[in-house]
């Protein structure tokens, strides 16, 4: 079981122990549980490739009754100049990396980053399956797979494909609107929302399609006392995908103000507002 919230941690990178130690508690007395990294988090930074996973590790490591209190995913199968890679070989190698830079030896979900067009499904099926029965890993899913590529897994997998993580907001519909969603519905499977704030354009909007969206979510953010990022998330999470918010912010109150999410109770005619406003023509 997770949290209808996730933290993502692409940013948390950098020396500073304390402060990330900061972040991780900020989300966990929020309740959000569900904490999100990868591999490749931290490779733009000094901190370089794995920095993201290796300063949680060092937080886990000063305050190790963290761990038993999240949910942790990571990610692999990004490699800067391949640019992806899902062998078998990869994948295996890939996987004990990010244990050893965490300082655990089991995560509870890890997912192919992005899809490696080189590797067929039948040889990445075998792999992730291989991968929850060495204990090392619990559950796996798939980031950034289009529909044919998750129902191409799918039905070579004899382990459950656990999680979907599409990029989704009120600016990118695209999960919503290709089948992905459907598929999700169908077989029950988590959907973790990647920038659900539109890569930051729903707070600071630079084009008339974005401030109509920010408008329609301005009218029930004020509706509810909530902040328009708050009534975002809220706009993902009412989706019947059940879709998880990934929460970006590296500032605590930012991260506490997440969960004001669900004080929101939208009715379908607010809902379809947004809609409207991002797609830009009126429904039929």
């Amino acid at each position: 079981m997770v949290s209808t919230l996730s933290w993502g941690m692409w940013r948390m990178t950098g020396e500073d122990v304390a402060e990330a130690r900061r972040l991780v508690e900020a989300a966990l007395e929020a309740g959000i549980t569900l904490l999100d990294t990868a591999g490749i988090y931290g490779y733009s930074s000094p901190s370089g490739f794995g920095g993201s996973e290796r300063l949680l590790g060092r937080v886990l490591a000063q305050a190790p009754g963290l761990r038993e209190r999240m949910v942790l995913a990571t990610k692999g199968g990004i490699i800067p100049g391949t640019p992806y890679d899902s062998s078998a070989a990869y994948v295996a190698e890939a996987i004990d990396a990010s244990l050893e830079r965490l300082g655990v030896e089991r995560v509870q979900l890890w997912q192919v980053h992005r899809p490696d067009i080189l590797t067929h499904p039948q040889e990445l099926a075998r792999t992730l399956e291989n991968a929850v029965a060495s204990g090392k890993v619990a559950a796996v899913g798939v980031s950034n797979f289009t529909p044919a590529q998750v129902a191409a897994l799918r039905t070579l997998l004899t382990v459950p494909l656990a999680s979907l993580q599409p990029e989704f907001s009120p600016l990118h519909l695209e999960p919503m609107e290709n089948g992905l969603f459907d598929e999700a519905m169908v077989y029950g499977t988590a959907v973790l929302a990647w920038s659900p704030l539109g890569g930051g354009r729903v707070m600071a909007p630079g084009t008339p399609r974005e401030e109509a969206v920010a408008a329609a979510l301005d009218v029930v953010a004020a509706a509810h006392g909530v902040s328009r990022s708050a009534a975002a998330y809220s706009w993902v999470m009412a989706h019947p995908v059940g879709a998880i918010p990934i929460v970006g912010s590296q500032q605590p109150a930012r991260i506490a103000e997440a969960v004001d999410a669900y004080r929101v109770r939208w009715t379908r005619a607010d809902w379809y507002k947004v809609l409207v406003a991002s797609r830009g023509v009126r429904l039929p």
